[in-house]
């Protein structure tokens, strides 16, 4: 039998691989500029060590896309970032940032394992999830030192497992609901948690984007994303639960882009991404009817602007297309035979 190694790399390894790419050459872009005006020591050292795993993950694939002698995917570079230019988010953002950054790796860790299967790649994408799991755990170390660790609401322990007795368990369209549960509980807080990132990383890239166009987008989002963190918080207030504070002061003045209007519209259409994903699973974990709506109202509202986001990109050139099938018709219909 072959060498694992020696073996071609299958469609799923391809996708894996180029979306890691395009993830982490977007990342390690954002990261070198956050790291030329942080101020916290902790807060550096934090972004010190996440820009040291996202340029390894990108210096593997380049090595093994060379070896194979697979076309590089165009991604990121220095050319998408302004590192003369101002500060725009404060210390506190960039740390939030990175949690949920860390916590889309851990979440995307098991997929691209499992589907996988050469040993070195398998091997790869375990360090790359060890990776997000070590960040993710210095962080909440870094955010619960310094008092801005946002914990999940905290409810009565249970005193007796309890059996649903009725269909009343899963609520109606309308009226009086049960009080959510704990399943529920924690997908509204983590989407209000994901939506406050994304809405302040808006309101940062609104301020600064060359393109009125894109500006209008932008805008756009932030005011889905409002909407869709206040209907969550009406949620959480119904059942008298304390809503996580906002963190729009963590954007300064500036007028001056930091970074590509690409590399804007990238952050945002992948955050739109992992959006529809959340709202998904929650959609499916959510017993109570009026959620279930409310998720599947707000999955359709944020399909529709990641789709215009996409059609955007593909505007100005600035989607690139990953590994692609062959069109077996096409190359069927050019066929000239024996001649």
């Amino acid at each position: 039998m072959k060498n694992d190694k020696e073996l071609r790399l299958t469609s799923s390894e391809l996708m894996n691989l180029w979306t890691q790419y395009l993830n982490d050459s977007a990342a390690s872009q954002v990261l070198r500029y956050y790291l030329k005006h942080v101020e916290d020591e902790e807060v550096k050292n934090v972004l010190t060590k996440a820009l040291k795993s996202t340029t390894s993950h990108v210096e593997f694939i380049e090595k093994l896309y060379k070896k194979e002698g697979i076309a590089k995917p165009i991604g990121f570079s220095e050319n998408d970032i302004v590192m003369g230019a101002p500060r725009l988010f404060s210390d506190t953002f960039y740390i939030y940032y990175l949690l949920h950054l860390s916590t889309l790796g851990m979440a995307a860790g098991g997929i691209v394992i499992s589907t996988s299967s050469r040993t070195d790649i398998v091997e790869y994408f375990r360090k790359v999830t060890q990776d997000a799991e070590d960040l993710h755990c210095l962080i909440k170390e870094v955010t619960k030192a310094k008092g801005i660790h946002n914990r999940p609401p905290y409810i009565p322990y249970p005193k007796e497992a309890v059996m649903v007795e009725d269909q009343d368990y899963l609520g109606s369209m309308f009226g009086k609901q049960r009080p959510i549960n704990t399943i529920e509980l924690t997908h509204i807080f983590t989407n209000i948690q994901t939506n406050t990132i994304g809405k302040t990383l808006m309101i940062g890239f609104s301020q600064v984007c060359h393109s009125d166009k894109l500006r209008s987008y932008i805008l756009r989002g932030k005011d889905i994303a409002n909407k869709q963190v206040a209907i969550f918080r009406k949620l959480l207030e119904t059942n008298d639960i304390p809503v996580p504070s906002p963190w729009d002061s963590a954007v300064t003045e500036s007028t001056v882009a930091p970074f590509s209007d690409k590399l804007m519209l990238f952050h945002i259409t992948a955050m739109s991404a992992a959006g529809i994903g959340n709202y998904g699973a929650a959609m499916a974990a959510s017993p109570r009817k009026d959620i279930g709506l409310k998720y599947a109202r707000l999955l359709m509202e944020i399909s529709l602007y990641a789709e215009d986001g996409a059609n955007l990109m593909i505007e100005n050139g600035w989607l690139e297309q990953p590994p692609q099938v062959p069109n077996r018709n096409e190359l069927a219909s050019k066929s000239k035979g024996y001649e």
